[in-house]
């Protein structure tokens, strides 16, 4: 799952070189901290959240054959 959000992260933004994607576990459930460039925050989360609401839905759906619940936080470097 982390390979595929920092694919579908770089894709969008226009600083693929300060993507990070970082894996928490914690209890039964996995933290996908995404990391992108200031500037580019806009076109990962999108109008009203919808580009960030869309990479969520993605990830979990990816994450239902592992059995685990994924979360996805989206931060600025």
């Amino acid at each position: 799952m982390k390979d595929l959000l920092e694919l579908i992260a770089k894709s969008l933004v226009d600083n693929p070189s300060e993507v990070s994607v970082k894996e928490i576990e914690s209890d039964g459930s996995t933290i996908l901290e995404l990391r992108v460039a200031e500037e580019d925050m806009g076109k990962v989360i999108g109008k009203q959240g919808r580009i960030a609401k869309a990479i969520r839905t993605v990830v979990k759906a990816g994450a239902i054959h592992s059995g685990k619940r994924i979360v996805v936080e989206i931060t600025q470097n």
